[in-house]
């Protein structure tokens, strides 16, 4: 996964990444928030979503301590970041101030 990982990241297209686990009751009120921005900001961003549980090496070497956990990369670099739900007017917002 970890190389796969910084193949997905390190474009100038905005990645999004939601680390969340499926017991997670805030992490299922991200889903249609995420949609929602997605449906926004079309192609402007990729919006990944990836398992904490199933994952737990990569969490590990990014510091995900509580979930649900947003961070963005641009050209590899995390560029936000920030736990919990996020409103989705803010999280636009938030995107859209770092797209190129």
């Amino acid at each position: 996964m970890k190389s796969n990982f910084s193949e997905l990241i390190k474009g100038s297209t905005l990645v999004l990444i939601d680390f969340y686990a499926d017991w997670c009751a805030p992490c299922k009120m991200m889903a249609p928030i995420l949609e929602e921005v997605k449906s926004q900001l079309g192609d402007g961003i990729k919006i990944l979503k990836i398992d904490t549980e199933r994952n737990q090496q990569l969490s590990g070497s990014l510091g995900i301590r509580s979930i649900p956990t947003l961070i963005l990369f641009k050209n590899g670099e995390i560029v936000w970041r920030q736990s919990g739900v996020v409103p989705a007017d803010q999280l636009a917002n938030i995107l859209k101030s770092h797209v190129a």
